[in-house]
């Protein structure tokens, strides 16, 4: 298969649009009309991971954090983004990252978090909003089944675990066609009264192309009236962090234990110990700090993630237990989702997660 081919999976499962407006997920290195020797998974992109992929002759390089950020005026090996730039172009490698689209994505980063730690009841702790619009359009009757079918197929119609979900309502349509048409019913120049169905459903803003493209590719009539709304809704399948519960609680320590072998973390921080038992926990990989006021207002034992500020130790004390493991460790298992995505699309495609350990930060 083509490299394009897998590109294609990993974002029909994290679509680049959820990424958040400071990252740049997406294809970093390459041309994807490459057949895939094999895939090498990692964290982070380093020399010794392309020498890794060098090494396996593999030409694809998944990370979870991209490997460029900033704009490059010129690439001559200044550092090691640009040498792994230089490194990657020269044996043919294309270099794929799924970064905070894999954060925000149902099923991403803080869900894979929570499987380790073994939380139920899973949800979005920060859901995104304003994601979303509403979609109407008025079809025939005798065509409105094809249409609505064409919509769900495009991405239209899902509420939280339901799909294929709209509203219709009969009516009346009327219209004149003018000289130079050719239109699907009534006759040039004669006023014409059609018996239509009004479709209402819902969608991501970013498929708005793709559902233009179905209405137009099935609707009988040369010039659909349709709309969009944008709506204020949250989309609760989709944003920042997560919470869930332990099937039974666990004394604080206990539980910090657990976190510290689970994750492999050299230190695990956190605030003081009250007592508490630990049921309902909140948490967020990399640099989560930013939801603790969410954490607390969903009552909350405890909120893990990789990165806290001093000064949050403070302020959230005496509200809520906070860990924090460290970046690397928290993320550590992103690999594991691109593992899973690739096998099951294409499971005779050769896929290895990196030996290198990325983390840049060691303890003494």
């Amino acid at each position: 298969m083509k490299i394009k081919e897998i590109v294609s999976a990993l974002e029909r499962f994290a679509p680049l649009p959820l990424q958040d407006g400071f990252d740049n997920a997406g294809l970093q290195v390459g041309l994807t009309e490459a057949e895939a020797t094999g895939a090498l998974l990692c964290l982070d992109v380093t020399e010794a991971v392309v020498d890794e992929a060098v090494m396996l002759g593999y030409n694809l390089i998944i990370s979870h954090h991209p490997l460029i950020f900033k704009g490059y005026k010129s690439i001559i090996g200044r550092d090691y983004i640009e040498r792994c730039v230089l490194k990657a172009i020269k044996n043919d490698i294309v270099i794929y990252s799924a970064h905070t689209n894999l954060d925000n994505a149902p099923g991403g980063v803080n869900y894979k978090i929570a499987e380790k730690i073994g939380l139920k009841n899973v949800r979005i702790l920060d859901p995104k909003e304003e994601y979303l619009l509403k979609f109407v359009t008025f079809v025939p009757d005798a065509q409105a089944d094809r249409v609505r079918k064409a919509l769900f197929e495009a991405g239209c119609g899902c509420i939280g675990n339901y799909d294929s979900c709209s509203y219709n309502l009969e009516g009346e349509g009327t219209f004149r066609a003018q000289r130079g048409t050719s239109p699907f019913c009534g006759e040039i120049g004669e006023l014409h009264k059609e018996s239509e169905v009004r479709i209402e459903t819902i969608l991501p803003a970013f498929k708005k192309a793709a559902v233009i493209k179905a209405l137009l590719a099935t609707h009988p009539y040369e010039e659909p009236a349709f709309d969009f709304y944008p709506l204020k809704n949250t989309w609760t399948q989709v944003g920042s962090g997560v919470v869930g519960e332990l099937e039974e609680p666990e004394a604080e320590l206990d539980f910090l234990k657990r976190i510290k072998k689970t994750f492999e973390v050299g230190c695990l921080r956190h605030t003081r110990l009250s007592g508490r038992l630990i049921q309902k926990v909140a948490l967020c990989g990399g640099a989560g700090a930013f939801l603790l006021p969410k954490a607390v207002s969903a009552d909350a034992d405890v909120f893990i993630t990789g990165e806290v500020k001093y000064h949050d130790y403070f302020n959230y004390e005496n509200d809520i237990l906070v860990a924090e493991m460290g970046h690397y460790e928290s993320e550590q298992y992103t690999k594991e989702i691109f593992y899973s995505i690739i096998q099951e699309m294409f499971p005779e495609l050769e896929v290895q997660i990196t030996r290198v350990n990325t983390n840049p930060i060691k303890y003494l």
